[in-house]
């Protein structure tokens, strides 16, 4: 077996069940706030086109998914994040979401140098590690504290890790803490990528899910072309359908970015035969011309912060995010134990923040928090925070 399979750690899933394996719930409705997977309905009308595209498993799919999917998706992306214009014949690729594509990314695009670096927030989406670990490399972890408005604080990578990285993640809206890097900040990244030869993969996923329908997310493509870096050059976007239209199970996002990555890529994706099915590639096509179905899922996630935030405020400290679906309060006790108290007392399931982030810097960004993923129905997003307080107030 490939030894570097010994490096990767328990997913925060696993984490968490043996957490709770000595515990018996509570004698209530279990509410989980523990897993970001979207549960809104779908949009009725790609189920539609799904189902009317069924057929279409008879046929092989194209890797590089056909020229009416890349125009939708490509339209898309200029419309969201002007003045950013894309070629969708060599700047736009379908992927089998973002999970999967931004773990091969790193597997086309790192060398595998024992010096070389991938660089990391922390706290962070475990993809992150997984695919540098992989890619033979090791991960440098940026911690996203209070400090630095829960944004990746760079000040601290010194010139020569610059210089040995190869790439940077970055997740923006962030997940878990909900912060938003401005398009100053995305410039800047651009400006090092750019002076010392990294790629940077901008994990936007979460960017359709925000609270001022004045002031969406900026992306990194839109940094790019308000900074004359119109071809993108040493950046790429991964953007997907389940958090932005309800869709998870679909499995359909794209990539964008830098043309001459793309096709690098593309000639991994060929080999590794992740092409999306033809069915999803259809009814993808209708998910990426239509807004309205994103914005009634954004009035939805609207209202449960509403209704939710009232109720845990001056109880925990806790604040509402930029954007995505997530709280991330402080703990009055270790984030562990209070995770098995919600269990164990009020049968809500919570995640542990520092199953979410690694020692770095002499501190885990995690620790003594909470990701409370607001995904529930209203009523169970309001209960599970009643039953919150009601625990709190037990300790």
């Amino acid at each position: 077996m490939n030894p570097r399979l010994r490096r990767l750690q328990p997913y925060p899933f696993e984490r968490l069940r043996q957490l709770f394996a000595d515990l018996r719930p509570a004698d209530k409705p279990p509410i989980s706030l523990s897993i970001g997977e979207p549960r809104h309905p779908a949009p009725p009308f790609v189920l539609e086109r799904l189902g009317e595209s069924l057929e279409r498993v008879a046929n092989y799919p194209a890797t590089a998914g056909t020229p009416a999917l890349r125009q939708a998706m490509a339209a898309w992306a200029e419309r969201r994040f002007a003045p950013a214009e894309l070629d969708p014949e060599s700047q736009i690729l379908p992927v089998n979401g973002t999970r999967e594509a931004l773990f091969a990314f790193a597997q086309a695009v790192v060398s595998g140098g024992e010096d070389d670096l991938v660089i990391c927030p922390n706290p962070f989406y475990q993809i992150y590690e997984g695919a540098a670990l992989l890619a033979g490399t090791r991960p440098l972890f940026i911690n996203c504290g209070a400090d630095s408005g829960y944004l990746p604080d760079f000040s601290g990578v010194s010139e020569d890790q610059w210089q040995r990285c190869q790439l940077l993640y970055l997740c923006n809206p962030g997940n878990p803490t909900g912060a938003v890097m401005d398009s100053q900040g995305l410039a800047a990244l651009v400006q090092l990528a750019l002076e010392h030869d990294f790629v940077i993969a901008s994990d936007e996923c979460y960017s359709e899910i925000y609270f001022d329908e004045a002031s969406p997310p900026p992306g990194l493509l839109q940094a790019c072309a308000e900074t004359g870096n119109t071809d993108f050059s040493r950046c790429v976007v991964f953007h997907s359908l389940s958090k932005r239209s309800n869709l998870p199970g679909l499995r359909s996002g794209f990539v964008a970015g830098d043309a001459d990555i793309l096709r690098d890529f593309l000639l991994y994706r060929t080999y590794h035969g992740c092409a999306m099915p033809p069915h999803h590639q259809l009814a993808s096509e209708a998910a990426w011309r239509d807004e309205q179905h994103v914005q009634q899922n954004r009035d939805m996630y609207r209202h449960k912060f509403d209704a939710v935030m009232p109720v845990l405020e001056g109880h925990l400290e806790v604040s509402r995010p930029e954007a995505g679906f997530y709280l991330w309060p402080s703990t009055p006790i270790s984030d562990t134990e209070l995770a098995r108290a919600l269990y164990a007392g009020e049968n809500v399931t919570v995640l542990p923040g520092q199953y979410l982030a690694r020692h770095a810097g002499g501190a885990n960004p995690g620790e003594n928090r909470l990701r409370l993923a607001l995904v529930a129905e209203l009523d169970d997003c309001v209960e599970a925070a009643r039953r919150i307080v009601d625990c709190l107030q037990k300790l």
